[in-house]
């Protein structure tokens, strides 16, 4: 039976689903993303090829072409002069794994979208609102290779950490767009439906989560978390002095270049998305105990903290593949909690 035909609740289960799928499918970008990054496998494949691109080297020659390209750039130069072929196809699977995802992701974006829209499920405001979203995909795309090339210039060895968080920031946006179109076509009861008593606090949590990401990705693209593996103090202090917070001239670019600050700004954020979380869902708990909300709002507290302890773990632990990996998915799905939870708290 065509789509259009069914009820209207199950077109919208249908898309939904749909919905969801595709924020599943950006989580695992976003673990794959993070384990070429943590691999040191991101500039293994030196040009944009989009279309031409999803085809690997097929024989021994294109794979000696392939090398030689890399062989040219400075990290193979300053990091991995002798690396074999072998330990070459190994970095080059990584990346060529995260570029055909991201192909994947936009076929089950805009196939599925062509087809509920030929049959009337989507139009409209909610047809352009998700054509937002794939513009959004695309733009992503493009900004994926900026930050590769910006690794590519002569002398750099990873991409420079501010494009790093830009494309992280950015995937994490199309994540909280494609949770927050599905959570609000969910059907609520009337119970439900007066909880904006909420205001503003669940948004303000996520554009809060939505910065913290961003420092992440400064964190991860400055290999900050490499340095100052103690807690709760970083060397020896809870606030490093000024002088070691701000030593990089001008004093702008300590905000980005200077390891100290850098990692500073996101424990201090942890600590305020942590106790933001806390008393959102404790004053959710006293005005409306029992109901989904306080629920929802105590559950988003919990994983806040969960993502504060993977991150000292991971700090303490310098970093190891599991715990950066571990650490960056959990962001992802903290997002998502507290998106779906602002969605259902709006009226």
């Amino acid at each position: 039976m065509p789509l259009a035909r069914l009820p209207q609740t199950q077109s919208l289960t249908a898309v939904r689903s749909w919905l969801y799928l595709l924020a599943a499918l950006v989580v695992l970008m976003v673990a794959v993303g993070g384990a070429t990054r943590l691999t040191g496998s991101g500039l293994s494949i030196t040009e944009w090829r989009p279309v031409t691109g999803a085809i690997p080297p097929l024989s021994e020659q294109a794979w000696l072409a392939e090398f030689e390209k890399y062989r040219q750039i400075s990290q193979y130069e300053l990091v991995n002069k002798g690396m074999t072929l072998s330990e070459f196809k190994f970095i080059y699977a990584w990346e060529w794994g995260h570029r055909q995802l991201g192909r994947l992701l936009g076929l089950v974006f805009f196939l599925p979208l062509v087809w509920f829209w030929a049959r009337g499920v989507i139009k409209g405001r909610f047809a352009l609102t998700l054509l937002g979203i794939g513009a959004l995909g695309g733009l992503q795309g493009a900004i994926g290779w900026i930050m590769v090339a910006s690794g590519l210039e002569p002398g750099m060895v990873a991409v420079a950490p501010i494009k790093l968080a830009l494309h992280l920031t950015v995937a994490s946006v199309i994540l909280a767009c494609l949770v927050w179109v599905a959570a609000g076509l969910k059907e609520r009861s009337a119970s439900e439906k007066t909880a904006e008593i909420a205001g503003h606090a669940p948004r303000i949590l996520v554009g809060l989560i939505l910065f913290q990401i961003a420092l992440g990705g400064l964190v991860a693209g400055s290999k900050a978390g490499l340095t100052y593996n103690t807690w709760p103090l970083m060397d020896g202090a809870f606030i490093p002095p000024v002088s070691a917070l701000f030593v990089v001239q001008p004093w702008i670019e300590n905000f980005v270049d200077n390891v100290a600050l850098v990692q500073f700004n996101h424990r201090m954020a942890a600590y305020a998305i942590v106790a933001f979380a806390i008393w959102h869902a404790w004053d959710m708990r006293r005005r409306v105990p029992g109901a989904k909300i306080a629920c929802r709002a105590t559950a988003v507290a919990g994983l806040t903290l969960a993502q504060m302890v993977l991150g000292i773990v991971t700090l303490l632990l310098v970093v190891p593949l599991w715990a950066g990996l571990a650490h960056q998915v959990f962001a992802m799905a903290v997002l998502g909690m507290t998106v779906a939870h602002a969605r259902l708290s709006t009226r």
